[in-house]
């Protein structure tokens, strides 16, 4: 029996979240819906969505406090719901763990590329566990979608790991931002390519331990590249 893929889409706008959900409903994903942030926090604990569809300006809980919130816990791929004039919130939702964002108006085109890439990337840990990787200090598992540190396990969102994975599994070899947006995002990318900026600041905070070595590095006027200095 095919499992069915759950989607919670947290939306205030009627007419939004309605056209949403049926586009959604058409190809084949289990819909369920809250209205502002606090009952979006109830639908991930009661329902366990598989990816979560959220808008950033809502009643009661912000979607950004909403998203920082599920960080803590859960792993599940969020995507955001922006308007044009939120830059900074949509870089600070991305900053939070955000896997993605998509900004008003959309297509549904769009937006079901989108979910469908996200979750591609989600479930691609159905790899055999032989995959691992090791580096001084730094072991990445493919299969558990783990990171360890200095024996130290990190927290990563799943487009971290993707990113990171995809990194380490080419040393020295250089990716402009383009690139990795077309192997690690997995589709025809619509946004700003400083998404990769972003993450790669995240990582590289996240994999500073002050023992000076250095795992995603910058080359400056090209790209980026994973080596271990």
């Amino acid at each position: 029996m095919t499992r069915i893929t759950t989607i919670l889409v947290v939306e205030d706008e009627r007419l939004v979240q309605e056209l949403i959900s049926l586009y959604l409903e058409k190809e084949s994903f289990k819909v369920i819906t809250a209205w502002d942030g606090q009952e979006a926090l109830d639908r991930v604990r009661t329902s366990q969505p598989d990816l979560i569809l959220l808008d950033l300006m809502l009643p009661k809980i912000d979607g950004l406090s909403v998203c920082k919130e599920v960080r803590k816990t859960s792993s599940i791929p969020i995507i955001m719901l922006t308007s044009k004039g939120e830059e900074l919130d949509r870089v600070l939702g991305l900053e939070l763990g955000a896997d993605d964002y998509i900004t008003k108006p959309f297509s549904p085109k769009e937006m079901l590329a989108r979910v469908k890439a996200v979750l591609r990337r989600s479930a691609s840990n159905e790899q055999p566990s032989s995959n691992i990787l090791r580096y001084p200090g730094l072991t990445l598992d493919f299969d558990a979608h783990r990171v360890e540190l200095n024996g130290q396990e990190l927290q990563m969102s799943p487009k971290e790991f993707d990113l990171l994975w995809f990194l380490a599994k080419h040393p020295g070899r250089v990716f402009s931002r383009e690139k990795l947006l077309e192997n690690v995002w997995d589709y025809d990318y619509y946004g700003d390519p400083r998404t990769v900026d972003t993450h790669v600041k995240r990582l590289r905070e996240k994999l500073d331990t002050g023992s000076g070595l250095r795992y995603v590095k910058t080359v400056w006027g090209t790209g980026y590249k994973f080596e271990v200095s």
